[in-house]
């Protein structure tokens, strides 16, 4: 099964099972690129949001016209952060962006429940490592992109390039198939 993809300079589309890493620098504004690539030729998908609420992403994707009844929300701030909170209809819950078996378990359980065309959003990579560490961080981008394989779903994953080192972030771009990179002045280069 092959998906649009409607972000600037990328192939028009992309094969079921691929997975995106999107390079970004810290200040970069990638809501933009995370919103095209979540309602362009999608039946559900999932928002793994370790670096903003629930609440922050459901306005996120008001503002950008993304239909919400098609999202499932997982934040992994909440709970750590003592805000109120209630699982509700599409929105779960882990204890911290550490708590990496239970973002793939959650990514696990989305792909098994739903069907048709299914992406999945990291936001971000770079929490996840720096909550937990680089090592830990990497299985679980591995994991969660064995299971996009497996349910021939696609995913776009985050990742702010000065935090990390050039080794570290060399050793996360080979995991993907493709790499956008979001320039400070918000170009947009791709490479597949």
């Amino acid at each position: 099964m092959d998906y649009r993809l409607e972000v600037e300079d990328t192939p028009d589309t992309i094969a079921g099972g691929t997975g995106v890493v999107l390079v970004h620098p810290s200040t970069g504004e990638t809501d933009r690129i995370d919103t095209d690539f979540l309602k362009t030729d999608t039946d559900s998908f999932l928002v793994i949001s370790t670096r903003t609420t629930a609440r922050e992403v459901e306005q996120k994707l008001e503002h950008y016209d993304v239909d919400r009844s098609r999202a499932t929300i997982l934040d992994a701030l909440s709970v750590e952060r003592g805000y109120s909170r209630r699982s509700g209809e599409g929105i779960h819950y882990v204890s911290s962006p550490d708590d990496l078996e239970g973002i793939v378990d959650v990514t696990r359980e989305f792909l098994d429940e739903h069907n048709g065309k299914l992406r999945v959003s990291v936001d971000s990579v770079t929490e996840m490592a720096y909550y937990a560490d680089e090592e830990r961080t990497k299985e679980a981008v591995t994991e969660i992109l064995s299971l996009l394989r497996n349910h021939d779903a696609v995913g776009l994953f985050h990742l702010a390039e000065e935090v990390h080192t050039e080794e570290v972030l060399k050793g996360y771009r080979e995991l993907f198939d493709g790499t956008i990179t979001l320039e400070e002045d918000n170009g947009v280069r791709g490479d597949f």
